[in-house]
């Protein structure tokens, strides 16, 4: 059998450098899972997504490179889901470089450089001047966006 990557994110307001950093995962191995954050554990994280986290979780399961994407509820279920899914690889972006350390003996740790010129908390900080209004009309077209993927995929 071929070696399965995984990788773990919120995959917020989905861009580009999301889409980059699985097709480099998923180049890494023969099976990519994606584990998507819930919103419960955004929380605890600190974290507020605007996108509804079945909505991620159903952006991220349709696209091409991704062969499963499974919910993120804690923290040590990364550890668990290296022994359930025999994974080799966890891949993350550079910003999380030294964190999963204490997973080495389990996994390959691999750390991918970021997309320049992107990042969704840059994303949000921009968003955040706009009013109430604005926020629900942007929030109906990442919906209508989610649905074109969806459909295309």
């Amino acid at each position: 059998m071929g070696k399965t990557v995984i990788t773990y994110g919120t995959f917020d307001l989905f861009h580009i450098g999301h889409l980059n950093i699985i097709k480099r995962l998923s180049a890494l191995g023969d099976r990519l899972i994606v584990a998507v954050s819930t919103d419960e554990f955004n929380a605890i994280k600190g974290k507020k997504p605007i996108v509804p986290f079945e909505q991620r979780l159903e952006i991220v399961d349709s696209i091409k490179y991704v062969d499963l994407a499974i919910p993120e509820d804690r923290w040590s279920q990364k550890r668990e889901d290296i022994e359930t899914y025999d994974v080799d690889i966890l891949g993350m972006g550079a910003d999380w470089e030294g964190k999963f350390d204490d997973l080495a003996d389990k996994v390959e740790l691999v750390y991918l450089p970021r997309t320049d010129g992107i990042s969704t908390t840059e994303m949000k900080r921009v968003l955040s001047a706009f009013d109430t209004r604005h926020v629900e009309e942007l929030k109906r077209t990442i919906d209508n966006i989610g649905q074109i993927v969806k459909e295309l995929s």
